[in-house]
């Protein structure tokens, strides 16, 4: 464990956890949760920021949770850059970091999941049928462990912050949930972890995501309603990348994730696409 006063509290175990933050709520501080599983980048960081801005105690947790990849993903090579994610938490004000093992998070009989239909069962939930039952889990999880005011997600996983405000709705789990803006690359490509799968062609071929969601925003802008038409020219732009590979392209309401034939009002595009064998996922909210 770090000791350098500059860097932020590391706790490895539940009790460690709740210590720091009853300290903080006998200060009577607004305590903000960052989940995150590490290999930090600006998205994460404008995360930590946005907390800062509206907490005075920013918890970020660090943990790669096993039980949202499924069997063959990439769990084993999912990248883990502890240190550097600790000296970048050190330029922001974050009170503790939360690093558990995997074994402390779940336990040897552990037996109880969280699964939220409907939501959960489209487009990503299709593709990757146990993912969401491993992020509800250890998303509830954090939040009984935390105890958090507010918690802070990106927009770029849409679907999962949709899904967390479902499950926190149904619940009735007292944390305020805040969605944060995708921060691109200069070339549009939304940051992820897993950009650092990608070879430098493959990086380049990859802003074919943005590229389509673009066009989609400046079709409707223009008065393109039909989502077949949409449809069509997305895949289009995507299919340009020569290795790329769609898993789905979704138009869909923002707020229940149903599927739209007309664009009437404000309308989610969806998309994961894999470039040379890296899934990359992003999203844009559609204006007409």
């Amino acid at each position: 464990m770090n000791t350098d006063p500059a860097m932020p509290k590391v706790v490895a175990t539940v009790e460690s956890l709740r210590r720091e933050v009853a300290a903080a709520r006998r200060e009577r501080q607004r305590i903000g949760l960052v989940p995150t599983m590490g290999a930090l980048h600006e998205g994460h960081m404008s995360l930590v920021r946005a907390s800062n801005d509206e907490c005075e105690f920013t918890a970020v947790s660090i943990f790669v949770n096993p039980t949202q990849f499924a069997p063959g993903e990439d769990l084993d090579r999912y990248p883990r850059t502890f240190e550097a994610d600790l000296n970048k938490l050190a330029e922001c004000r974050v009170a503790v970091v939360f690093a558990p093992s995997a074994e402390h998070v779940y336990g040897p009989d552990h037996a109880t999941w969280v699964e939220v239909d409907r939501i959960g069962r489209r487009w990503e939930g299709e593709h990757r049928p146990t993912h969401f039952r491993g992020v509800a889990t250890v998303v509830l999880k954090l939040f009984n462990m935390v105890g958090p005011d507010v918690a802070f997600f990106g927009q770029k996983d849409y679907q999962q912050a949709a899904l967390i405000r479902r499950m926190v709705a149904d619940l009735d789990v007292p944390v305020e949930i805040r969605v944060c803006p995708t921060v691109r690359e200069s070339d549009g490509l939304a940051m992820s972890s897993r950009n650092a799968y990608l070879s430098p062609g493959a990086r380049r071929r990859a802003t074919v995501l943005w590229k389509s969601l673009c066009l989609a925003r400046e079709m409707v802008a223009q008065g393109e309603r039909d989502a077949d038409v949409l449809h069509r020219r997305m895949r289009e732009v995507i299919a340009s990348a020569e290795d790329s590979r769609i898993d789905y392209l979704a138009l869909a309401d923002p707020d229940t994730l149903e599927p739209v034939e007309q664009i009437d009002g404000p309308t989610l595009a969806a998309l994961a696409v894999t470039i040379e064998n890296t899934r990359l996922i992003d999203n844009e909210i559609l204006h007409p």
